[in-house]
């Protein structure tokens, strides 16, 4: 099956929504305590894109081999999962290490697409003024 994967995140929350077909799921978290107003933003979207992977997986919306199209806003976050930068931030590093064990566990068929920000359909639901779920 193919998806079409969207993140985001900052000080406060993590954002993430998954085209699939006709459906559509939305899916906002505050951060906890440990990362809450103590990372930054580009770390902030490394957990989302991690914690929003593992969630799909977890709740069987992406399944084994699946395709999933990751859209990007952030041109340091494409470069840095589309090659083999050298990357100076531990969290990153290890954010990374974290997104390739799953990608590779699942065999998934992961390509990363740079997009804008303002077509980052998850930064309208960071945005959103409460925390929300919204499956269908």
């Amino acid at each position: 099956m193919d998806h079409v994967f969207y993140s985001d995140g900052n000080a406060k929350k993590i954002a993430w929504i998954i085209q699939t077909n006709n459906s559509n799921i939305e899916q906002n978290r505050e951060h906890v305590d440990i990362y809450k107003n103590k990372i930054s933003n580009l770390q902030s979207k490394y957990v989302a894109l991690h914690i929003g992977l593992f969630w799909g997986i977890g709740v069987f919306k992406i399944k084994n081999e699946d395709v999933v199209k990751i859209k990007l806003d952030e041109k340091t976050m494409f470069d840095q999962l589309g090659t083999d930068l050298k990357i100076e931030d531990e969290f990153i590093v290890n954010r990374i290490k974290f997104i390739k064990q799953l990608t590779i566990q699942r065999k998934l068929k992961v390509q990363f697409e740079l997009t804008k920000q303002k077509d980052n359909l998850a930064n309208k639901t960071l945005e959103a003024k409460e925390l929300k779920t919204k499956n269908g």
